[in-house]
């Protein structure tokens, strides 16, 4: 099997070894794992952008699965890139797994950066008066739910690692699920 390793950890200093880090893990388990920055791009070039994107989307052509980091990125929510890749996923019917280092759920972090307050009419809102979505659930209703029907249910630790961006406890029970599920285990 191989899987699509999504998420925001592109953009951390040691962004190739922590690739190295998620393909050894997968290697381990007996799955392949595709990091994005294994795709070679001239950043220099005037397309790059388009050649990151385009990359990105073959290799996710030609693996069976995807884990996406969810962990909150730059503000409440997962990163949009990462977003984005795990709805192609779930589009084309792959097995989608992800995982967050942050187990608040969603109301929760958006109290982080904004004022969070109840509506005459009982809705929880923010300070311009757009409704806060409080289902209960880690972030929105559209990648909780794609991850229940296309694949298993958002992992999170009970607490926060103190690294929140280079632990990958979470991440290896991704993993696990998906060799499971490459070898016809089910979990």
């Amino acid at each position: 099997m191989k899987i699509y390793l999504a998420g925001p950890d592109v953009f951390l200093p040691d962004a190739v070894d922590i690739g190295k880090r998620k393909a050894a893990i997968c290697a381990r388990h007996g799955v392949r794992g595709l990091y994005p920055l294994d795709n070679a791009i001239d950043l220099a070039a005037s397309d790059a952008s388009l050649r990151i994107f385009k990359g990105n989307e073959a290799m996710m052509d030609t693996a069976d699965a995807v884990i996406a980091n969810l962990t909150p990125f730059r503000g409440a929510s997962a990163d949009a890139g990462t977003v984005y890749e795990l709805g192609y996923m779930a589009g084309r019917g792959k097995l989608c797994l992800a995982y967050s280092n942050d187990p608040a759920g969603y109301v929760e972090r958006v109290a982080r950066f904004d004022a969070v307050t109840k509506s005459a009419d009982g809705r929880l809102i923010d300070r311009d008066g757009l409704t806060v979505e409080d289902f209960g659930l880690a972030d929105n209703l559209m990648m909780i739910h794609a991850l229940d029907l296309h694949g298993a249910k958002l992992v999170t630790p009970r607490q926060a690692p103190s690294d929140i961006w280079h632990d990958l406890t979470s991440f290896e029970a991704c993993v696990v699920v998906a060799a499971g599920r490459a070898s016809g285990k089910t979990s």
